[in-house]
């Protein structure tokens, strides 16, 4: 009987699991099938799903009319560069805190956190008038500032947690086998953390892949990436639909394929430390 009951509760939470998976998926797959279509295909109503007659027209149409592997590189630089900055600043700044906390170190990650939940649009004037007046505007190295700085307190958070996790007595282990703040770092506490940084390191890549707000406000054609690639095909007149959707497409793939080949070590970062 337990058996049974057990089976069927494993059979609900797999259905529901299922459900929203589709749920969440499912604009997605539209996107990808509307890219296929043509655009009077695409605003017909009913809908169709399906059954229609597939075209690679819209592909050519954007690979004509916008340089994507242009775009593509900039996503890469920039999202890989702010990416390896912020692990650069946050990896000590999350051993300290970690390791070495002081009276007001969760104060810090207080404040660090806060700064999240300011609307960005809040300091768009002031950061728009200072890279203006560095010269700034419309360069990668601009934006690999702006996302290593409003990514770096999800960065610090997460690697902080990760190093919490970390037992204290294998670091004073290493200490008194004469291990220096170097040794004890590169060689013992970063090779513990590997799974809690890959992942930081993944999320962090795809926070700086989608990011939008930034890019639209602070680039122009120079070090436009893939999402200023996708706002260029969205227009108030005429029919776009199914262009902006194998743009949208094409901008997506990238960091798709990539979450799909490391979701393990993904899953694994994000669960470091959770059983015991």
């Amino acid at each position: 009987m337990a058996r049974a009951v057990s089976n069927s509760v494993k059979a609900r939470n797999t259905a529901i699991a299922w459900i929203i998976a589709i749920l969440i998926f499912f604009p997605i797959l539209w996107t990808i099938l509307t890219s296929f279509k043509t655009e009077g295909t695409a605003i017909a109503d009913p809908p169709v799903f399906l059954f229609f007659d597939w075209t690679l027209e819209n592909y050519a149409t954007v690979q004509d009319r916008s340089d994507y592997f242009g775009h593509f590189m900039n996503s890469v630089i920039i999202s890989v560069g702010s990416t390896v900055i912020g692990l650069a600043i946050a990896i000590p700044a999350a051993w300290a805190m970690a390791f070495v906390p002081g009276r007001q170190t969760k104060n810090v990650l207080m404040w660090m956190l806060s700064t999240k939940m300011l609307p960005p649009v809040g300091v768009l004037v002031p950061i728009y008038l200072i890279f203006r007046d560095w010269g700034l505007l419309d360069t990668r190295i601009g934006l690999v500032i702006v996302l290593t700085l409003i990514n770096l307190p999800i960065i610090v958070w997460m690697l902080y947690t990760y190093f919490r996790e970390i037992p204290t007595d294998i670091l004073e282990a290493a200490r008194m086998d004469g291990a220096t703040l170097r040794s004890e770092v590169v060689h013992v506490l970063l090779p513990m953390a590997v799974p809690g940084i890959a992942s930081t390191l993944l999320l962090n890549i795809i926070l700086a892949w989608n990011e939008a707000f930034w890019t639209l406000n602070l680039v122009a054609a120079n070090a436009a990436p893939l999402t200023a690639f996708i706002a260029s095909y969205s227009s108030p007149e005429g029919l776009f639909y199914a262009k902006l959707s194998a743009a949208s497409t094409m901008a997506i793939a990238p960091i798709l394929i990539m979450g799909w080949f490391s979701q393990k070590q993904l899953v694994r970062g994000l669960t470091f430390g959770a059983v015991k």
